[in-house]
């Protein structure tokens, strides 16, 4: 995995976004997921980042985040790696390059991130992934009005002494304002 190349971006790139989107579209079928003209939508607004890992320069993976200025916290709203080649590591890779960056760039306390909350064998692996990967797994469970699954939040610390928000419930106010805003046609 030497060849590794990591991108980000918060413009448009219409072959950029198809290429990730082959990925998206795998990883979320259902009615989980934004439509193309949200992302795009949500670009223009300078809103959210995409993040690419690719090996050999073939794009392997794909995030998309968006920052919350003042709680200091960025938002993955979508990481998803190639069927394929799921349980490589390349997620923990795409975390790897996503942490750093989000340390410098940003200047962000730390990463928050939603997974679903139902008590099911998929949804236990996804939480242990995060939790692999540094996250804590709030006790809150947040029901949107829209979608019939709960969720819960969790969440990364850069610096434990000047950290986020260890309650599910203030960390679903940046999680659902920052959906509110991708979906808000104006």
């Amino acid at each position: 995995m030497d060849a590794l190349e990591y991108f980000v971006t918060d413009e448009w790139d219409d072959a950029r976004w198809s290429a990730a989107e082959r990925i998206y579209e795998q990883a979320f079928p259902l009615d989980g997921k934004k439509s193309r003209e949200i992302i795009r939508r949500m670009f223009e607004r300078k809103m959210c980042q995409l993040h690419t890992i690719a090996q050999d320069s073939e794009m392997v993976g794909m995030a998309l985040t968006g920052i919350d200025r003042q709680a200091g916290a960025l938002i993955i709203d979508y990481l998803a790696i190639r069927q394929e080649v799921r349980g490589r590591g390349y997620g923990g890779l795409m975390l790897d390059r996503i942490k750093p960056w989000t340390r410098s760039v940003t200047e962000c306390k730390g990463i928050i991130v939603e997974v679903e909350s139902e008590p099911t064998e998929e949804n236990r692996r996804r939480i242990r992934f995060w939790e692999t990967n540094g996250f804590h797994l709030t006790a809150y469970v947040h029901q949107y009005i829209w979608v019939p699954e709960p969720y819960q939040a969790m969440y990364l610390n850069f610096d434990e002494t000047n950290g986020l928000p260890e309650d599910g419930k203030t960390l679903f106010r940046s999680i659902a304002g920052f959906h509110e805003k991708a979906y808000r046609r104006k």
